[in-house]
């Protein structure tokens, strides 16, 4: 379960080689480190070996198009999604800070992210890009995605709490299901309408 992908664009070089199977080891080049070191936290809690080099002009540019390439390598990788357990959540508390993450890889992209960041921008990183980059994420890997930022304080701590979270469900989302081998759905087929 690997794949790899690239977006070139006027804007932005993105490449992503991840394998969802593996052992959290990762190779991450942003020219953001605070974004790298996210990206270095969901690798490890979601155990994929994952290397990414982002580079272009904005922020804002280098995060979506993350996600969006980081998605698009993942809903390679999962394939048809037979066999998954398809549902991954968490609860995480890091310090001060409490995070929940819910995700189902149901073929339908939604995104809903509560999170009141206690500063707007930490470390050089704006913390609205948070929910750019799950958004786009979740749009490219079609996948429903819920996330609560239930407790907060150090807003580096906040934002961290959240990728660590969402690595662990992810994790437990992708993960092979001993008992059943076939699609994750009484439809025999995931996305395109709202049942499954």
């Amino acid at each position: 379960m690997n794949a790899k992908m690239e977006r070139k664009t006027n804007e932005t070089s993105v490449a992503v080689e991840l394998d969802v199977c593996g052992e959290g080891k990762y190779e991450i080049e942003t020219d953001f480190p605070f974004f790298s070191h996210m990206l270095e936290l969901l690798a490890r809690y979601a155990m994929l070996d994952l290397n990414v080099k982002a580079a272009g002009d904005l922020q804002h540019h280098i995060v979506e198009d993350t996600g969006i390439v980081l998605g698009k390598a993942l809903e390679e990788a999962l394939g048809d999604r037979k066999g998954i357990k398809r549902f991954g959540f968490f609860v995480l508390p890091m310090d001060e800070c409490l995070a929940r993450v819910a995700i189902d890889f149901s073929g339908r992209p939604f995104l809903g992210l509560r999170a009141g960041f206690s500063q707007e921008r930490v470390e050089g990183f704006e913390t609205a890009l948070v929910e750019e980059f799950f958004r786009a994420f979740s749009g490219s890997c079609k996948c429903t995605l819920q996330m609560d930022l239930l407790k907060g304080g150090n807003a580096h701590h906040e934002i961290e709490t959240l990728f660590k979270c969402f690595g662990k469900a992810l994790r437990m989302a992708c993960e092979k299901d001993a008992r059943f081998s076939g699609i994750p759905s009484t439809k025999g087929t995931l996305g395109g309408d709202k049942n499954g």
